[in-house]
């Protein structure tokens, strides 16, 4: 594998160490794991989808955690007994644990498990205080802009 070396980006930029770490550390990280498979999705410019295919799943064998910056989600089959001999096991069964580094302010808004499909929402927040404000030569008044994508500078 190519390892790119972020030396000279880390001398210069300050504050992104956790984001140089996380690229480095990316492809250390279940290099060859691929279970369960998984689309995410862009639905808006602030909302995000992701989704697991995680048939043979019941929602009491799944955990899904969001810490900061962090989503987990973990699948553990309880041990079932069947009535007949298997003479072929060809659905997985094993176990699994996805993590998805989130962005700054994205939050999870919803999960839900339907076909064998695990759907889980994210969006992303922006806290008022780090929105951008218009501020007004030769006064105290705070406005903040819109942040749309089109470039209006309405003030709301």
């Amino acid at each position: 594998m190519n390892r790119i070396d972020f030396s000279p980006y880390r001398r210069t930029m300050v504050g992104f160490d956790r984001l140089f770490d996380m690229i480095e550390n990316q492809g250390r990280a279940n290099p060859g794991e691929k279970y369960p498979p998984f689309n995410i999705e862009r639905r808006g410019p602030d909302a995000y989808r992701i989704t697991l295919a995680v048939a043979g799943f019941k929602p009491a064998d799944i955990d899904i955690t969001a810490q900061a910056n962090l989503l987990v989600v973990k699948g553990q089959k309880p041990e079932e007994s069947v009535d007949g001999e298997m003479l072929h096991v060809g659905i997985a069964q094993r176990g699994f644990e996805r993590r998805f580094e989130l962005a700054d302010y994205v939050r999870v808004d919803g999960a839900d498990l339907a076909d064998g499909l695990l759907v889980i929402d994210l969006v992303r927040e922006v806290p008022e205080a780090m929105k951008p404000k218009k501020i007004a030569i030769g006064g105290n008044t705070l406005t903040v802009v819109d942040g749309s994508i089109e470039g209006d500078s309405a003030a709301a």
